[in-house]
């Protein structure tokens, strides 16, 4: 009886101690992808290499740079390679972030603005990893739905590539805000809850969603808070 408790204890710490090494993993490789990400906005930035893209030849490279990342990311996630893969990813959106950058920094008050939507992401990210580590409600159910709004953001998203209608950019941004900081909270409790064990996966999915808040709270403060 007591070598079965001691089995079912030392069960149990091993695999809490795994689920922290999961969780503690995908901070630190969250914060380092930060570094690729802020490089190349900057190059982009300087170079002006994805604002000399028109939209369509802009929508193309993204959407087979980052649909090509991710399935690398995939395939090679368990290797050694998987890190190199996700830091390289990183680096090229931000490449592909620099063309929005540009476009708010070229404001007179357009370093504040950035500086505004990265508080507000960090404010947004932090407030979703601590709410993960209290929240104990299945949050699948609404996964499913919050997928589908994902959805309908990529699709407006790219149909107002073409349209280029402000107010549909501020409607687009202000959901996918609200459906990207829940999947934050989301990912970040399943690590927690030992149902994501691959941290570069977990990384992946924290970062996408932390790159679209930032992204559409630049929009929406590039649109209505912009002073030229």
């Amino acid at each position: 009886m007591d070598q079965t408790l001691q089995s079912t204890y030392g069960s149990l710490a091993t695999t809490a101690a795994e689920r922290n090494r999961v969780l503690r993993n995908t901070y630190w490789l969250l914060a380092l992808s930060m570094v690729p990400t802020v490089l190349g906005a900057w190059i982009g930035v300087q170079t002006g290499l994805a604002r000399a893209m028109g939209p369509g030849i802009g929508l193309m490279v993204f959407l087979a740079g980052a649909f090509g990342f991710m399935f690398a990311i995939e395939k090679f996630k368990n290797s050694a390679a998987g890190v190199p893969i996700l830091l390289g990813f990183t680096f090229f959106m931000g490449v592909m972030l620099s063309r929005l950058l540009g476009v708010v920094l070229g404001m007179s008050n357009g370093a504040s603005l950035v500086m505004t939507a990265f508080a507000g992401t960090g404010l947004i990210f932090f407030g979703m990893a601590t709410l993960s580590s209290v929240v104990k409600r299945d949050l699948s159910g609404m996964a499913k739905f919050m997928f589908i709004g994902v959805v309908l953001v990529f699709v407006a998203a790219i149909a107002n590539v073409f349209l280029q209608s402000s107010a549909l950019m501020i409607t687009i941004a202000v959901v996918a805000i609200a459906v990207f900081s829940f999947f934050i909270l989301y990912d970040l409790k399943r690590v927690a809850d030992g149902e994501e064990t691959n941290y570069i996966t977990a990384t992946l999915g924290v970062y996408l969603s932390i790159y679209n808040v930032f992204q559409s709270l630049l929009a929406i403060l590039g649109i209505a808070g912009g002073d030229d």
